[in-house]
């Protein structure tokens, strides 16, 4: 089981819960840090104004609670809260997020009683996953609108989906035998102040960033095969002296891809053996971008997943609410925590980055669909009869629509802020927002990717090919050859697209260190 503890917990540990199933434990020190923070926050509060034990909340924050009725204050927040619309985030999603505000509050400076954090693990460990529509969060107060829902469930209200399917949250309570969470002190508050959503969605962006720059450099690496290409742009000192270390990474691992292939030429042996004699040469002197430049382009793209990835695990092991309850000063400081900024600004960055990526396997795929750029293939990789058949000239379609619809989604939102809550949140990040369009970025760029492999596969059965190229490639086209066989006539292709989206989604060829 995955442990939360005074550890940090890494993309690694969501992958474990998430992928492979492991359930979750909490550590006794941690729980009994959670009490000790409540218990000191439930006595410190008693002759002194806190925000959200003893006020209101947001602007009306300037009346004061009092004593009997601040209980039923948490539970108004929650439920006044729970206002979120459009479709429910996918399950996996939530899980995510129910990581990311559990190990938020398991740090001990949230004031909420420990009864909250184990209902979240068992939820999680049990597979009841609240529904939490997308629309709603401006990421700051965090994600007040989403998390709210998520509070809903736990005190029994709400809907959740269990075993597939969605079902009134009390129901499934009482059938299972989980009582509901009674607040206690500022349970309503602690659970829906701060950035988990936004975290979670961005945590599992990261893991799928990374299957898709492994499939990229897959991709542009068989399609240098394909054209037979010189191997010195991916050579050690071309990219070496250019410093960033990206590329380099880029670069090695074209080279560890392509060392056996028997495709691949070498500039020495062709054009530096003073032995040409064209006037015109037929093999070209230098690739298109597409093919030379995949270094250049996709190293930016790995350093971006990287950085997202160390500032998100920042976030994910930070508390994020307000106020924040310090025992050791004995002291509680009110401020911002959960203002969203830094997910936000790394998922833009991601998703222009994947964005980009994208763009990079439609340009390698038009140069596959166009034989007056390849000058080896038939147009749209059409196996069958010019004219009669069509190939894959429809697929292209799919794959230059939704880059297009990358590069719209690709504009920032971190830049996009408007004001609410009677101006009290003048500046927000909305980074759930964020975090939303760089998945659906993701989500389309794996499309992409299906179909560029597709016509990869196709092509390399056109040249016959597939024992010449190298093993990683041959490997890769075997396995994506046991989803889709061979076509020569024309069959509706969105069936082989989705079957290869989902291998790709659900693979990542680890070639990438």
């Amino acid at each position: 089981m995955v442990t939360i503890s005074k550890e940090p917990l890494h993309t690694k540990d969501y992958r474990k819960i998430l992928f492979d199933n492991e359930g979750i434990s909490i550590s006794s020190e941690t729980i009994n840090d959670v009490e000790k923070c409540f218990e000191f926050l439930y006595e410190f509060s008693r002759n002194k104004i806190i925000y959200g034990v003893n006020t209101g909340l947001g602007p009306m924050a300037q009346y004061k609670i009092e004593d009997e009725n601040q209980i039923d204050l948490q539970y108004n927040l929650i439920r006044s809260h729970a206002a979120g619309t459009g479709m429910p985030l996918n399950s996996l999603y939530v899980r995510a997020a129910m990581i990311s505000r559990l190990k938020s509050l398991s740090l001990g400076y949230s004031g909420v009683h420990p009864d909250s954090i184990e209902l979240i693990a068992r939820l999680i460990n049990k597979d009841i996953t609240p529904v939490i529509p997308e629309h709603g969060g401006v990421g700051a107060s965090g994600d007040l609108v989403q998390l709210s829902h998520l509070a809903l469930v736990l005190i029994g209200e709400g809907e959740v989906i269990y075993r597939g399917v969605q079902q009134e949250t009390k129901e499934v309570f009482s059938r299972i035998g989980i009582l509901p969470l009674k607040i206690k002190l500022r349970e309503g508050l602690g659970l829906i102040n701060g950035t988990s959503v936004m975290s979670g969605i961005g945590i599992l962006n990261i893991l799928y960033s990374k299957n898709i720059v492994n499939w990229s450099l897959i991709a542009s690496s068989m399609i240098n095969e394909l054209v037979e290409s010189f191997d010195d742009h991916f050579s050690v000192v071309l990219n070496e002296v250019k410093k960033h270390t990206g590329q380099q990474v880029i670069a090695k691992t074209m080279r560890d891809i392509l060392c056996d292939s028997s495709m691949i030429k070498k500039r020495d042996d062709h054009l530096f053996n003073g032995k040409v004699e064209e006037k015109i040469f037929k093999q070209k002197i230098q690739e298109y971008y597409s093919l030379r430049c995949v270094p250049q382009i996709l190293g930016p793209v790995y350093d971006t997943i990287n950085n997202a990835e160390s500032v998100l695990v920042n976030e994910i092991n930070s508390v994020n609410d307000n106020p924040v309850v310090d025992m050791n000063s004995q002291q509680v400081y009110h401020g911002g925590n959960f203002h969203g900024d830094y997910v936000s600004f790394e998922m833009d960055k991601l998703k222009a980055s994947i964005t980009k990526l994208s763009m990079l396997a439609e340009r390698q795929l038009n140069f596959l669909m166009n034989n007056r750029l390849n000058d080896i293939l038939p147009p749209f990789v059409n196996l069958g009869t010019l004219g009669l058949n069509l190939g894959m000239q429809g697929a292209q379609f799919t794959a230059t629509s939704t880059v297009a619809e990358n590069q719209t989604l690709a504009n920032p939102m971190y830049v996009h802020s408007i004001p609410s809550n009677n101006d009290n949140q003048d500046i927000v990040s909305m980074g759930t927002n964020s975090a939303l369009l760089a998945k659906k970025v993701i989500d389309n760029t794996f499309e992409v990717l299906a179909i560029e492999f597709i016509t990869l596969i196709q092509a390399i059965d056109y040249l016959k090919i597939d024992k010449r190229i190298g093993s990683k490639s041959q490997q890769v086209y075997k396995q994506l050859r046991s989803i889709v066989p061979k076509f020569i006539d024309d069959k509706p292709k969105y069936g082989d697209i989705n079957k290869i989206t989902d291998y790709l989604k659900q693979n990542n060829p680890n070639i990438l260190h």
